[in-house]
């Protein structure tokens, strides 16, 4: 086992955290799936509304390879398809029916083929948990991955506590490994962090390679893992999949059922009480987050960690690779007079300009407020600081902006997305969101081919 110990890096500590408590809720009577979640990719419906639908019936395809398939999570009616600008369609809703009827697929046996798992997984809709790196896009299933990539750590804000999550599903995660290891003649790279072991799962794992991170935000993205361990050229692929999704791969070849599970953490100082949730995909955020449980007036839902996650409505659905909700409360209306005139007792800065960076080093109540606005661009050579790999951010951000692919790709564009560079918009004093650039300049390079 390698050991990366990063110093890069900073941890934003939000209030809040979600105790290790998990309540089941059962599959929630509407559910959607959102073509949102699914990055670069348009859906072609396979379904109207009123139709009816088993679990692991098909909802919709990929424009560009129908075969790549997205599914019920329940049994029930297609009740709503809705739709945003240019009519793009933002959730497909299903009724449940609380009968639980399921689709049947083939389960996995020491002869299934590489080419039975894929066929198998497309079909079942398993197929978009696993994604690729470059791009960070649903995996393209007539490639052969250089290698597949397991992050078993997650330092992001209020982040869900992996081992709690993974609890008891050892026999599922290493039937997962199995699987996946037919799927690329490369290697399989678990990455932990300093109390791996203390995951069953983790630990009995066979089959992998393990390494260990340690260090602040951003330590535990795929992203930098695949940085320090083998770095993405061009034209290299790798594929990366989250450990509770590979231990969904797992039950699904036991079970020959589409596996809706999900455990969701709910957490942030908004909230009165701040928990685990086991439901399933798509679940709506009402199901996990009543009205009488939130403390603040205006609060903010986010469907992710408040880096990068997804702003919902309370009337909204959950993402479907997110496993944290987080609900921070809104910003003041109105900038707080001469606020960088004030000690900050209770402020968190990367720059160490407040008191709090002193004498608190508890967790703090965030809000959304940006504390300043977008102004000319400032070289402070801080945002190396935040980004634990070779990369120059502000030449990488500058060299999208100027539509020179050449010099994007040369600066290593194809190792990043915007998770990993979501520290350098955070510390911007410019108020740049640098994840926005880097995925214009991911688009350019996909559109360019």
């Amino acid at each position: 086992m390698a050991e990366f110990k990063l110093k890069k890096g900073f941890d934003i500590k939000v209030a809040g955290k979600a105790v290790l408590e998990l309540t089941d809720l059962g599959a929630p009577k509407k559910v959607a799936l959102q073509p949102t979640d699914f990055r670069g990719n348009k859906p072609k419906l396979e379904v109207e509304v009123g139709a009816m639908v088993k679990k692991g019936t098909p909802l919709f395809h990929l424009k560009s390879d129908e075969s790549v398939k997205f599914v019920s999570p329940v049994s029930g009616k297609v009740t709503e398809i809705n739709r945003g600008e240019r009519r793009a369609i933002t959730e497909v809703v299903v009724e449940n029916d609380s009968k639980n009827d399921a689709e049947k697929f083939e389960t996995y046996s020491d002869s299934t083929t590489k080419e039975q798992i894929v066929e198998t997984m497309l079909k079942s809709g398993m197929w978009p948990l696993i994604r690729q790196r470059p791009f960070s896009k649903i995996a393209n299933p007539d490639d052969s991955p250089r290698d597949i990539f397991i992050s078993g750590m997650d330092t992001a804000p209020l982040a869900a506590n992996v081992k709690f999550i993974m609890q008891g599903l050892e026999k599922e995660f290493q039937q997962g490994i199995t699987i996946l290891s037919k799927l690329t003649e490369g290697k399989i790279y678990l990455s932990t962090d300093g109390n791996g072991d203390g995951v069953p799962a983790f630990k009995n794992a066979i089959n992998v390679i393990k390494n260990s991170f340690s260090g602040p935000h951003p330590a535990g993205n795929v992203g930098v893992h695949i940085h320090h361990i083998k770095p993405v050229k061009s034209p290299d692929v790798v594929w990366y999949v989250q450990p509770y999704a590979v231990a969904m791969i797992g039950r699904f070849f036991q079970t020959g059922e589409y596996p809706a599970e999900r455990i969701i953490a709910i957490a942030g100082h908004a909230l009165k009480k701040k928990q685990y949730y086991k439901t399933i995909v798509g679940a709506p955020v009402s199901a996990l987050i009543t009205e009488a449980n939130l403390d603040h007036p205006e609060a903010r839902i986010i469907s992710g960690n408040v880096l990068t996650g997804r702003k919902v409505l309370h009337r909204g659905f959950i993402g479907f690779y997110d496993n944290l909700v987080s609900v921070i409360p809104e910003g003041p209306k109105e900038r707080r007079l001469i606020g960088w005139y004030r000690p900050g007792f209770n402020l968190r800065s990367h720059s160490r300009s407040f008191l709090s960076t002193w004498i608190n080093r508890d967790e703090n109540k965030v809000d959304t407020l940006l504390n300043g606005a977008n102004r000319t661009f400032v070289m402070s050579g801080d945002y190396e600081k935040v980004l634990p790999m070779d990369i120059y951010p502000v030449y990488l951000a500058k060299s999208v902006l100027a539509e020179d692919i050449e010099e994007m790709e040369g600066l290593g564009i194809l190792e990043v997305d915007e998770e990993d560079m979501a520290l350098c918009s955070y510390i911007c004093p410019s108020k740049h969101d640098f994840g926005a650039i880097i995925r214009d300049g991911l688009d350019m390079i996909e559109k360019e081919g």
